[in-house]
């Protein structure tokens, strides 16, 4: 009798565990929501560099057009996952094209919680606006766009060679 009242607890123990188990990775597959992507462009000329990582929106030809973008998690303000997948997606010369993003935070360097690409403006770039969009998508299936202001002034420009006008 003994031994069956053990065997008995010791299976719904067991039957416990598992709905236990079961109902935790349903609650983490039931992530909703849009993901929120916010972000800038800076110049990449690498550590140490003048004017490295200084905010920028007007590039000459040869120079390095950086994007830093942020996923956040709707549900919970936190940044989203490490492996989001964000690509940038630059419209030039009449086609599309697609710069995947990787994750900035490294073992020395955590703080750095945000998605980086670069993209060098080719030597033939013709000046002018280029137009760009990045999106996201996380291992639950939300997903997210940013989409730079529709204001002229604020979107990525190609210059001719020479001087600024500041």
């Amino acid at each position: 009798m003994r031994r069956t009242v053990t065997i008995a607890l010791s299976a719904a123990v067991i039957i416990a565990g598992f709905a236990l188990a079961s109902l935790h990775v349903a609650a983490q597959q039931q992530k909703t929501g849009n993901l929120i992507l916010r972000g800038d462009m800076a110049y990449f000329f690498g550590p140490g560099k003048p004017k490295n990582c200084t905010l920028n929106n007007v590039y000459k030809r040869g120079e390095p057009v950086g994007w830093r973008i942020e996923a956040v998690d709707p549900q919970t303000g936190q940044h989203a996952e490490p492996d989001t997948q964000l690509v940038v997606h630059l419209n030039y010369m009449g086609q599309t094209k697609d710069i995947p993003m990787r994750w900035r935070a490294t073992a020395t360097q955590p703080e750095r919680t945000f998605w980086v690409a670069k993209w060098i403006v080719p030597d033939d770039a013709p000046t002018g606006i280029v137009r760009f969009t990045v999106t996201a998508k996380d291992k639950y299936g939300r997903t997210g766009d940013f989409k730079p202001f529709d204001v002229e002034a604020s979107q990525l420009t190609i210059v001719a060679d020479g001087p600024s006008s500041n």
